[in-house]
């Protein structure tokens, strides 16, 4: 299977960056994109809301519904899996990408972004993977997608931004726990993360303007990886912490030369490879 038309995605922090890179790869096959976010009025540093992302899925050939939903509520989150699947018809892939970020030490990290940290990347990941797994069950393909990295348990990666670190590795302990845990029901649980930062307003504003986006990959070359995942044979890949560039290489792409954003710039390694 190498298509998702007719596929169901539930995909969380698709308003922008890489979760509406991946809705779009999806909507060039035809899919249904349920866009789960809190955007509904423009940011005046990170552009895109639910709606605008709509009008592209739908001009890239697929299907939209968007939600406006913070999924650190556990009702909104099981209204809009309700709404997703009296819409579609159920769901076939989930993913986890909605994230909060903080690159501060432990002194310097208010208890409040703490919080937020943990209750969209951690919770969120498991309340959304929670609320969808029973539809998931009664999918042909069933997937589910966290944007989180390999679980490299070393000091380096934690002592700079513990807090942070915790709450993305949180999401990579749901793919470890829950591949195992739904094995038998046949849903994947693998993870995906990027060889280099990827040239999102996120990164823009939070890492270091320009410079680190001239080092920077497009959110395509994400989206492609991804696809690649969600139409593979789920019972035959979970458990999976995958790293974008191996991804296509093993689909045969090696020149990745096009989803750079300056070709002529030197790649920014991203965190935790």
């Amino acid at each position: 299977m190498s298509t998702l038309q007719g596929k169901t995605l539930f995909i969380t922090g698709a308003s922008r960056g890489i979760g509406k890179a991946i809705a779009l790869r999806a909507a060039a096959d035809g899919a249904n994109i349920a866009i789960i976010a809190k955007t509904t009025e423009p940011h005046p540093k990170l552009p895109g809301t639910i709606y605008t992302a709509a009008e592209e899925i739908v001009a890239a050939g697929g299907k939209a519904l968007p939600l406006p939903v913070d999924i650190r509520d556990e009702a909104a989150v099981a209204a809009a899996v309700a709404k997703t699947v009296e819409t579609f018809g159920g769901i076939d892939i989930l993913v986890n990408n909605a994230s909060a970020i903080s690159l501060t030490g432990t002194e310097a990290t208010p208890m409040k972004r703490y919080d937020l940290m943990h209750g969209i990347n951690t919770r969120g990941t498991f309340v959304c993977s929670q609320a969808c797994i029973p539809h998931l069950r009664k999918a042909a393909n069933p997937h589910v997608l966290m944007l989180s990295p390999p679980l490299n348990m070393e000091t380096r990666w934690f002592a700079p931004h513990v807090a942070y670190t915790m709450a993305k590795f949180g999401m990579s302990l749901c793919v470890l726990g829950m591949a195992g845990e739904f094995k038998k029901d046949g849903i994947a649980f693998n993870a995906l993360w990027p060889r280099s930062t990827i040239a999102t307003a996120a990164v823009q504003n939070l890492l270091g303007g320009d410079n680190i986006v001239r080092g920077s990959r497009k959110p395509e070359i994400m989206a492609d990886a991804a696809h690649i995942i969600l139409t593979r044979p789920s019972r035959e890949h979970t458990g999976n912490f995958y790293i974008d560039d191996e991804v296509m290489a093993s689909a045969g792409v090696t020149d990745l030369s096009k989803y750079a954003v300056d070709p002529t710039a030197t790649l920014i390694p991203d965190f935790f490879v």
